[in-house]
């Protein structure tokens, strides 16, 4: 999961260690485990918010060391952080980005709103790394040199999202999109019965509905990637308020460049940074380009589900790969268990981004106050949904099977079919044939021939079920 649940809390700290130091913050003196890397504040923040168990996401902690990183390069570049700090805090960073310390980033999700708790988490840990017996790295003079928590945790939502779309997301909405046109390619020439409410309409082919699939997918990952273009622009620089009290007039700018180069992805510098303190709106823009998506994705798990129903009392169109038992009372039940949990997937990011968008309307005045609980959710809907579409591609859409005797009876047997002559002969006349057929469970072909002038040969060129999906008149 995007959030560890796992939370190394103060009170159980206490019942398995035994020894403590002392840590010394603004506020005094405090008791912290004696292999802790973190400090007082890191501390302070743990005993307040025993909140939840969710700890800040993996993505998320990797995003502020690539900050962190990119602070103490531009820092260095720029004059103010000498050769052996710099180097000693890019060195922790970057341990901070592999993952190798995320037991010392214990904080509470639900912990004060502008994330300056898990911003002075990381500075501690990282001084704590840094530091040597001949090398002092003070977390806020040197780590945080240049930077406020006002800046650095809305820099590390966005780039944690925009990495994560960019490394995980698009390259799965791609591969299911391929998958959905191989598949159609498969199918190519297999007609099934459309249907509209639910009910039986004209034909189409399986090869129509899954370039559909295909196409709704690639138009949700046009979006998704102009949304996340949007937000790779920065308010690191603009420091506590959107000013840049305290740091170098370049310094936002470099940071971009820098991060850019590190990632090998493309970040800017906001030009007014007062946007992306005060405002989460981009981010509230990429969610809801994700619920988007999850609309998408819940109607291709429903649509799968009904053709898989049955498959003896259903549509029983498909038959889904059989992956596990479907009931523990039920012998041979197998249920299409990965539409499923895409469907849950999609409801857990619609309601992520409910929590998001009244999360990015809390921006009062210079300062969103949600931030954590965005970070948290935006990161989720990322991962959750990457996941789930490369499962359903793979397990799912990749190796069903088309009961084609199910699918022909259905099709061949359908009244609708009518619908193709009503330029020949009239909505009124062709409506009495169907309701003939549907009655007397005949096949329209035979009814119309009892009730209209044309021939077997004619009826059967104008109620072919290939030729009608290609639309037209008469064709």
């Amino acid at each position: 999961m995007a959030a560890r649940q796992r939370r190394f809390s103060y009170g159980v700290a206490k019942k398995k260690m035994t020894e403590y130091r002392i840590e010394k913050d603004s506020m005094g003196d405090l008791e912290v485990p004696a292999n802790a890397l973190y400090g007082a504040q890191t501390q302070r923040a743990v005993n307040n918010f025993p909140i939840s168990g969710l700890t800040m996401p993996r993505e998320f902690i990797r995003a502020l060391g690539l900050v962190k990183e990119s602070a103490a390069n531009v820092n260095h570049s720029l004059g103010y952080l000498d050769e052996d700090l710099a180097n000693a805090i890019i060195a922790a960073a970057q341990k901070i980005q592999s993952g190798e310390y995320d037991e010392h980033f214990p904080i509470d999700v639900f912990q004060t709103g502008s994330g300056t708790s898990t911003n002075m988490n990381c500075n501690e840990v990282i001084s704590h790394i840094a530091s040597t017996d001949d090398l002092k790295v003070h977390p806020n003079d040197h780590v945080n040199m240049g930077q406020s928590s006002n800046d650095v945790i809305p820099t590390s939502i966005a780039v944690s999202a925009v990495l994560n779309i960019r490394e995980k997301l698009l390259p799965a909405l791609k591969h299911i999109e391929n998958v959905c046109r191989i598949k159609a390619e498969e199918l190519t020439g297999i007609v099934k019965t459309g249907r509209t409410h639910l009910m039986d309409a004209m034909p189409v082919t399986f090869s129509q509905e899954l370039n559909t699939w295909a196409d709704l997918i690639f138009r949700n990952s046009q979006r998704i990637d102009a949304a996340t273009h949007r937000l790779s622009y920065l308010p690191q620089g603009g420091t506590a308020v959107g000013t840049g009290i305290n740091a170098d007039e370049y310094f936002g700018v470099k940071f971009a460049a820098q991060l850019s180069a590190m990632t090998n992805t493309s970040f800017h510098s906001m030009e007014n940074k007062f946007e992306g303190i005060g405002s989460q709106d981009s981010v509230v823009e990429l969610s809801g380009q994700l619920k988007t998506l999850a609309s998408t994705m819940m109607k291709v798990a429903n649509d799968l589900r009904w053709m898989n129903s049955g498959p003896l009392a259903g549509i029983g169109e498909i038959a889904l790969p059989s992956l596990q038992p479907g009931s523990s009372i039920m012998p041979g039940k197998v249920n299409p268990v990965i539409p499923e949990a895409m469907a849950m997937v999609c409801a857990q990011v619609i309601g992520n981004d409910a929590t998001i968008t009244i999360a990015g309307a809390t921006g009062n005045f210079q300062l969103n106050v949600m931030l954590p609980v965005i970070a948290l959710n935006i990161i989720q809907s990322i991962e959750i949904m990457s996941n789930s579409v490369t499962v359903l591609a793979d397990s799912a859409i990749k190796d069903f099977v088309v009961n084609k005797k199910n699918v022909s009876d259905s099709v061949n047997r359908n009244p609708i079919l009518v619908t193709a002559l009503n330029a020949i002969i009239g909505y009124d006349l062709g409506a009495k044939i169907a309701k003939t057929a549907y009655k007397e469970g005949r096949a329209v072909i035979d009814v119309a021939l009892e009730y209209t002038d044309l021939t077997r040969e004619e009826l059967e060129k104008y109620l072919d079920p290939l030729k009608l999906t290609l639309g037209g008149i008469g064709k």
